[in-house]
Order: C-alpha cells, then structure tokens, then sequence
C-alpha cells in the first residue's frame, strides 16, 4: 500500500499549480464581487490542455483516471479558487462522463473535442423543483416526433447555464405511470436554444462567480440523433456518473478547507496580542490541528474512492463516505479560520468569510448528508430502507 504521489501525478499538480498561479486570492474576490464568470480562467485550463483529464486521447483529452482528476480538482480549490474555481470546469472533468461511456463513436466524435477544446460550455439539467432527489419523479417531457423530440419543463439549480451553449439534459420519455422501475427517462446532449429555453439566475449565499439557476423549457426541438443511449435508459446512465462526482466534489472540499487552514495558521503565526502570536495559545492551536486531522482522513478516503473506482471495483459506500467527511471536515476548518482571524474572518479582504460560503456547497451537494447516512445505513450496514 502506497500513500505517495506517483512522479506523474506530481507533475500533473506542480501543473495545475502554474496554471493557477496567475488567478490568485485577490482575482477570486474580485469575481465574487463581481458575479462574473472566469473566462479567462477557464481559458488557460483549457489552452493548457486540461479540461480533458479523464476524457479519452482520441478526443483530445488527456486519458487519466478519476484519482488523477481529484488531484487536479483539490489543487484548483486549495490555490484558493475554492469552488469557484473548481466549479468552473466541473462539466469537463465529469460532466459528460456518461457520453464517454455510453455515446456513440459519432455523438463522441461530434460533442468531445470542442467541450475539450474549450470551445463549448455545458450545463447539466437534471434537478427539478418539485422533485429534489426524487429523480424518477421527474416531470420535464420529452415527446417524439419523427426524428426530433419536443421538451418542455422546469429545471433548477443549473450551474453555469448563463454562460452555456449546450445543455447535458435527462427528461422524461415516458409518463410517470406508465414507466417501470427506474426506466421512463431519456438523456440528452444537445444545444442550448435560448429561444426556447429562459434562464433566471438564482441569487445565492456564495460561489456568484459560477451561476445557478431556473431553466424553463418550452418546446425545445431536440433532434434524436443528440439522445444518448437507448430510450428510456437514461436514469441508469446518469448513475454510472454519480460516484466520480462525489470523489471529485470530495476531493475539491478537501483543497478549500487547506486553503482556509492555510490561511488561519498564517494569520495565527503574525497576529500579536498580549505581545505574543496569537497562535501560541492552545484555544488557538487546537482547532486548526483538529482541521488538519479531518482534513487529512477524509482526503484518505477520497484516495480510496478514487482507486476503487479506477480498478473498476464497487465504490459506492467509499465515495458517498469520501464526500460526506470532506465536506464536514472543509466547513469546520473553514469555521476555524474565521474564528482565528477574529473580527477581521468578517472582512471580505481576507478571504476567508468566502471559503466558509462556499463550505456550505459540498454539505448540500450533490446529494445531502442525511441521504449518505441512509445510504450507508442500507447499503453497508444492512439495515432497512427508510424512504
């Protein structure tokens, strides 16, 4: 059992790291005032030839595994990116994981190297108002004509749709009642047709740099040849995508919470009181160790995922456990810095009341801790079903 990077992968991060040297702490705050997207960010990612990781070689990408692409995601968030940062490339580094798997040689060909390439923008559109996780209950349809579908419905919470032209879309070929187990739903890739499709921005507590939003569909004409996979199937292929997610989200938790520890030390080594640093005094010192601590074992658990997972071995419990304590773990230590800093953690200039906003994204996302907590209950411990 081996903990250490491989010489490859510290290439890989001392790379990353170049790539985000120039967009330091000051930049993020700034597209956090701003409510922009980082263009230019997303721009030197993808002329540096990343936004492809773990997307095959024959489409321009760079062939490596999901472990490779949380190392990539951990060093985006702890540059002080955070999940701003991270969730600017999120559609490239997994989003599109189930074209990879189950798309056709031509629909790869045709959508891979441009999103790549930095040339396309995808949004994912799956979660609905009414729905929530209740994903087989979803109502958004998609009714076929010939060799089009017609799609109406609502999606919500839609990151980066303000800045997307093609949208990843799961949507209902089947009516509710007629569907069987979890067959009824139908995935899409295809454009995103503003004439047919509004988008409202949501305005939200952190990470305004990357939109959210309100998607209303009506009428969108969505050719067959952009549905990927069989009809029907499309709520299976999107379960094959849901354990690199929770790695890679596990894995960026994991940078902002270094980035925010990073942040309280130092703050803690300079800051005098009483005519000593403040963080001689054990108050102090104690809970930014015991970030260090969670830190580091959640980090452990996400490597674990992230090798289960490219041995081709079930993951589930690990990934789903991986996300869980990173996310704990990154909203304590960014807590922890706050407090270290004292009134001035309040201050925007010194970043760390904008790690702690963005802590609060892998707590609810992708899919929330009481729901892990079930699953590990059923899944792991054997225990019965509770919803």
């Amino acid at each position: 059992m081996n903990f250490a990077w491989s010489p490859e992968q510290e290439q890989l991060r001392a790379a990353i790291e170049r790539v985000c040297t120039p967009f330091d702490a000051d930049y993020w705050l700034r597209k956090d005032r701003e409510g922009s997207f980082p263009d230019d960010f997303h721009r030197a990612l993808a002329d540096a030839g990343w936004l492809g990781i773990a997307m095959p070689e024959a489409y321009g990408g760079a062939g490596l595994g999901i472990g490779d692409a949380a190392l990539m995601m951990h060093t985006i968030a702890a540059s002080g990116a955070g999940l701003s940062g991270a969730s600017a490339v999120h559609m490239n580094i997994f989003g599109l994981h189930p074209v990879v798997v189950f798309g056709s040689e031509e629909q790869k060909a045709r959508w891979l190297p441009p999103l790549i390439a930095g040339q396309d923008r995808a949004c994912f559109a799956v979660t609905e108002p009414d729905s929530g996780l209740n994903t087989l209950k979803l109502k958004t349809r998609a009714v076929r004509q010939g060799d089009h579908y017609r799609v109406s419905g609502q999606k919500v919470w839609i990151s980066t749709a303000q800045v997307a032209n093609k949208v990843l879309l799961l949507a209902r070929t089947t009516p509710v009642e007629d569907a069987q187990g979890t067959e009824g739903l139908s995935l899409f890739y295809t454009d995103l047709d503003r004439r047919a499709i509004e988008v409202r921005e949501i305005q939200k507590m952190g990470r305004t740099a990357v939109d959210s939003n309100q998607v209303f569909i009506d009428d969108l004409r969505v050719p067959v040849d952009d549905r990927i996979g069989e009809e029907g199937k499309g709520f299976s292929y999107i379960l094959h995508g849901l354990n690199p997610e929770r790695i890679l989200i596990g894995s960026e938790a994991v940078g902002l919470g270094r980035a925010a520890l990073q942040r309280g030390a130092s703050y803690a080594k300079e800051r005098i009181v009483f005519e000593r640093p403040i963080g001689q005094n054990q108050a102090i010192q104690h809970p930014l160790a015991k970030s260090w601590i969670e830190l580091e074992a959640a980090h452990l658990m996400v490597q674990k995922a992230a090798w289960l997972y490219d041995q081709g071995q079930p993951c589930g419990a690990e990934a789903n456990s991986a996300k869980y304590l990173a996310a704990e773990a990154c909203y304590r230590a960014c807590e922890n810095a706050i407090l270290t800093h004292g009134g001035m953690g309040y201050a925007k200039e010194y970043h760390v009341e904008r790690y702690l906003r963005e802590a609060w994204i892998p707590r609810l996302a992708p899919v929330s801790p009481q729901l892990i907590l079930c699953f590990i209950a059923e899944k792991v411990l054997g225990l019965p079903k509770s919803y």
